[in-house]
C-alpha cells in the first residue's frame, strides 16, 4: 500500500482496484550468515504480516508486485519471481481485517471489499540488505528485518507463504541466480557457500560446492582479495551478467 491511503481501498466499494485478488511478497535479504525476512506490523494492533497490496485496474499484476515491493525497500532494481497462488478458504479471516482498520481509523461496513475474501498471488523478492531501507506505510508500526528462525506470528497464511517461498529458492538456487541480489557484488567462494548453506540449512563439501559452481560458468574469477598474504588470500568473484 502507498504512503497515503488511496481513495479506492478506503471507498467500500475498492473504486479502481481489481476485486478478490492481492498481491504477498517475501522479500529476503542475507546478512551476518544468516537469512532475513522483511515483515510489517500493522498499527496498534500486534499483528505481523508480509507486505503487500492491492492491483489496480489498469496496472499489469507483474508491476503491481515491483510497486509493493519497491514502496517497502526503497528500491527499484529488484529480482522478482511469481511462485504460488494462494487461495484456501481458510485465509479467509475477515475479523482481523476489521482490527486492522478500525486501530487506523476507520469503521467498515460488513460489505466492504476489504473484508471480502481474496485469493493471494504470491512473489519472492531478492535484495541487497545493505542498501534496502525497509519504510513502513502510514498504517504500520514498523517494517523490519527478521531471521527466519524467530518471526512472529504471522496472519492469515503468511506462515506457510513463507514457507511456501523459500521451498521455491532452494530449489532453485543455481538457475535464479540469488547470488546477484544476496550477496555484494564482488565476493569469495567462501561467501557463495556460506550463502547456500544458509538458505539449505545444511553443510557442502567445499571442493565439490567450488567445481559445481565453476562448472555452471555464471562466475568470473577477480583479483585476489587483500589479506595480509597474497598467496594465502582467496580469489574475488562477481555474476556473469
Amino acid at each position: 500500500m502507498s504512503e497515503q491511503r488511496e481513495a479506492g481501498e478506503i471507498n467500500p466499494g475498492g473504486l479502481g482496484y481489481l476485486k478478490g485478488i492481492a498481491i504477498d511478497a517475501v522479500i529476503f535479504g542475507f546478512h551476518d550468515s544468516q537469512l532475513k525476512v522483511l515483515l510489517i506490523e500493522y498499527k496498534r494492533t500486534g499483528l505481523f504480516a508480509l507486505p503487500g497490496g492491492f492491483i489496480r485496474e489498469l496496472e499489469n499484476i507483474n508491476d503491481a508486485a515491483l510497486r509493493v515491493v519497491s514502496e517497502r525497500t526503497g528500491l527499484d532494481n529488484i529480482f522478482l519471481d511469481q511462485f504460488y497462488i494462494f487461495g484456501d478458504y481458510s485465509r479467509y479471516q475477515p475479523d482481523e481485517f476489521k482490527k486492522i482498520m478500525s486501530a487506523g481509523g476507520m469503521a467498515p461496513p460488513d460489505g466492504h471489499w476489504l473484508l471480502q475474501r481474496f485469493v493471494s498471488v504470491g512473489y519472492y523478492a531478492l535484495v541487497d540488505f545493505t542498501r534496502a531501507k525497509p519504510t513502513p506505510a502510514i498504517i504500520f508500526d514498523s517494517c523490519e528485518w527478521y531471521d527466519l528462525t524467530n518471526m512472529p506470528p504471522l496472519i492469515q497464511d503468511h506462515t506457510q507463504i513463507v514457507r511456501k517461498a523459500l521451498d521455491t529458492l532452494r530449489a532453485h538456487l543455481d538457475d535464479k541466480l540469488i547470488g546477484f541480489n544476496l550477496l555484494p557484488e564482488e565476493f569469495t567462494m567462501g561467501d557463495l557457500q556460506q550463502l547456500y548453506e544458509t538458505v539449505l540449512d545444511k553443510k557442502l563439501l567445499r571442493p565439490a560446492f567450488q567445481r559445481k559452481m565453476l562448472s555452471l560458468g555464471i562466475l568470473e574469477r577477480l583479483s585476489k582479495k587483500f589479506s595480509g598474504g597474497a598467496h594465502k588470500a582467496p580469489y574475488l568473484y562477481r555474476f556473469i551478467k
